[in-house]
């Protein structure tokens, strides 16, 4: 053994091969973390130094190659300042440089995920065999930066720089076939092929087979591209991913323009181009945020797994009543990913509708190549339509998805409870309705928790779990671990009106219903919210929610909350509702609708909707830009610090979760507290005084002021 570490090992392999495994201790992946760094740095200076070496294997003693760079790291280096940042890219860039310039061959065995600062590393590699199994990329764009460990220098002298601009400012991961395609791999092997392939490679190296020197010299010089041809690719890229990624997501044109700077520079100058770039990216409010963003999704995640284990039982089987929209919904997304469901209905139609739902959704899975048409079957025959209860004894989790009406939810959850088995946990998907009212008529109420999905299913990633006042921990447990099966984001919310995301949203909504009653034109601010990042603007929102349902849901708000969410005016939404527009269902809400040529629900603009609301106007008044901001976000916060402080939601980091996987919130603002933090608490409560006399919703809650008072944040 010429090396043993926490992270590398180094072993001799017959005929002067050194293998150089990746194993971290203590982690179920490999990263570069900064102990992996340091023991490179310790293996280059053996290698350099050893006589008997002459070629360099590198495997992984795990079920993946490495991850990437370990991003909890990131927030000390990013807040330290760009000489820092800089200096932190240049130990492993060094490590990558000479592991490049070894005086032997070095070929990588990639076994599952090598992405970003891993994929980096085996492009320092002379040869890369993958499994069939491995996905590579380089993601780092996702997390407004961009690769900063020579991925924007060697990936374009690899495979070119229409692969590398592709690769780059998407950020996908990439199958092994894919990346053989072009170039970024050099052969693809079954799993337990790899290793022999691996050495056969380096073998044919060290024999002088394959002259892996010209590769290297090859990704140590200049593109080979002319003056023009290089002009034309880098602002034919520029123009189209700018227009693609847009003005709150530089990263993407950024990496271009390092690419474009380097192109007629040598590696190691190239290099230094890349990590200036990646400084600057490091520095920005955007990367701070979807790094933050990065990091809840790591908490969610181990939460959620942790809340898997408590369960008494896996899923085998599910079961979901009301076959509508929503419910067919369900019952794909659940046999989707391996679960079966019977989808229960008290009339055939309803069967039909839940079944064409799922059919619909199977086949543009199947159009886009996602599945074949016998998977497609498959999925089809995890679905079990019924009309009675027979099986239900059998089943591990019910979710009720019937009318939102609670003497229909009780009548049907009572019912249910009384033919599924005494162990059986059923959860209903309400939106608004309380779970420990719904649970009063129940024998078993620690068996019933709430399980709020997002619409449409299949595309929205949050789950709320509702816990009532009786629900077990179990109950609870059992519907993570339902989520978690359905490719879901779990978190777990207490019970009050509106839950989590809805009881803050519509504080949000009231925001824009009280700016349209002081004269704002609606499509401002739709237009306004759209550039601030939101996906669409409140009104078109409310079009896509259903302007019934919204009244519904502001009811429920308004007597659960009166001091906060009792309107004393007739608001817009209530005009368009007693108008009979009820958003899209009926394509006409605060716009008109028609399908467009891909069939789906376009909007225009509907001027008779002025004269609706004409009436609930009571003024008209000259408003800024960033007013208008201020009036719509500010609810949205006070509301979600109450939560917060009531316990509804455990951390400030599942809050902003919450409202980045429900709502659209705009990711690279990172969430409502990681926005107030970047702002400054002070400045926020500043901005809500302001407009306190609009009402409770405007007055910043006591912690959020000695949060101000004390220069805290809700991220340390």
């Amino acid at each position: 053994m010429m090396f043993q570490g926490k992270a590398l090992k180094v072993s001799l392999l017959p005929d002067g091969i050194a293998e150089l495994t990746f194993d971290l201790q203590g982690e179920s992946v490999n990263k570069f973390n900064l102990l992996a760094v340091a023991e490179l740095q310790q293996v280059l200076d053996l290698l350099e130094k050893a006589v008997d070496v002459k070629g360099l294997l590198v495997t992984s003693a795990k079920d993946v190659f490495i991850v990437g760079a370990d991003i909890t790291e990131f927030g000390a280096v990013f807040a330290s300042g760009p000489d820092q940042v800089i200096g932190h890219l240049a130990a492993n860039n060094r490590n990558f440089c000479r592991l490049e310039d070894l005086p032997f061959p070095s070929v990588v065995a990639i076994n599952g995920f090598a992405l970003g600062g891993g994929l980096e590393f085996c492009l320092s590699c002379d040869y890369r065999i993958a499994n069939t199994a491995a996905k590579v990329g380089l993601p780092e764009t996702k997390l407004g930066i961009i690769p900063g460990w020579g991925g924007t220098v060697r990936l374009p002298r690899v495979a070119g720089l229409d692969t590398a601009v592709e690769w780059i400012a998407a950020g996908k991961e990439n199958d092994a076939a894919t990346a053989l395609t072009v170039r970024v791999v050099d052969a693809v092997v079954e799993p337990e092929k790899l290793r022999d392939a691996a050495l056969n490679c380096l073998q044919q190296c060290m024999a002088g087979v394959f002259d892996y020197k010209a590769r290297r010299t090859q990704k140590k010089s200049p593109l080979q591209l002319n003056f023009i041809e290089s002009m034309m690719a880098f602002e034919t890229s520029k123009a189209f991913v700018g227009a693609q990624a847009g003005r709150n997501y530089p990263a993407p044109v950024t990496a271009i323009k390092c690419m474009q700077k380097a192109a007629d520079k040598g590696r190691d100058e190239a290099l230094q181009i890349e990590a200036e770039g990646f400084a600057k990216m490091a520095l920005t409010p955007v990367a701070q945020s979807l790094v933050g963003i990065f990091i809840n999704e790591q908490l969610l995640s181990k939460k959620a797994k942790s809340w898997e284990k408590k369960a008494d039982k896996k899923i085998g089987r599910a079961a979901v009543l009301g076959a509508g929209i929503m419910g067919g919904g369900i019952a794909y997304q659940s046999a989707l990913k391996g679960v079966p469901i019977k989808m229960k209905d008290i009339a055939q139609k309803g069967i039909d509708l839940g079944l064409s739902e799922a059919n619909k959704l199977l086949s543009k899975r199947v159009e886009r190549k996602k599945l074949t048409a016998a998977e497609m079957g498959d999925v089809l025959n995890r679905i079990e339509p019924a009309l009675t209860y027979d099986g239900f004894d059998q089943i591990d989790i019910v979710v009720e998805a019937v009318v939102e009406n609670p003497k229909v939810k009780k009548a049907v959850l009572a019912e249910a409870e009384s033919k599924v088995g005494v162990d059986t946990v059923i959860a209903s998907n309400t939106s608004t309705i309380s779970i420990t009212y719904l649970a009063e008529g129940l024998v078993r109420p620690e068996n019933f928790c709430g399980m709020h999905f997002f619409n449409p299913v299949h595309m929205m990633p949050l789950v709320e779990v509702i816990r009532g006042a009786k629900t077990s921990d179990n109950a609870i447990a059992r519907t993570v671990a339902y989520a978690n099966a359905m490719g879901k984001k779990p978190i777990v919310v207490k019970d009050c009106p509106g839950f989590l995301v809805n009881r803050v949203l519509f504080p949000y909504l009231a925001g824009f219903a009280m700016l349209v009653r002081d004269g704002v034109d609606f499509q401002r601010i739709d237009k306004l919210m759209e550039t601030w990042g939101w996906p669409m603007g409140p009104a078109y929102l409310l079009d896509v929610v259903g302007i019934d349902t919204a009244v519904h849901a502001e009811k429920v708000m308004a007597d659960g909350f009166p001091d906060r969410m009792q309107r004393d005016f007739t608001s817009c939404i209530d005009a368009l509702f007693a108008a009979g527009r009820l958003g899209q269902k009926s394509e006409k809400g605060f716009y008109n609708y028609a399908l467009d040529k891909k069939g789906k629900p376009a909007k225009v603009a509907a001027p008779e909707v002025l004269d609706i609301l004409k009436s609930g106007i009571q003024s008209s008044m000259e408003i800024s830009d960033e007013d208008i901001i201020a009036r719509m976000m500010i609810p949205m916060a006070t509301e979600l610090t109450r939560c917060l402080d009531e316990g509804i939601v455990e951390t400030a980091a599942e809050a902003d979760m919450a409202l980045v996987y429900g709502t659209g919130f705009p990711p690279f603002r990172g969430g409502v507290f990681r926005w107030i933090d970047s702002i400054g608490a002070q400045t926020f409560c500043d901005m809500a005084a302001k407009f306190s006399a609009l009402g409770a919703l405007y007055q910043a809650p006591d912690s959020l002021k000695a949060k101000a008072a004390n220069n805290q944040k809700f991220y340390g």
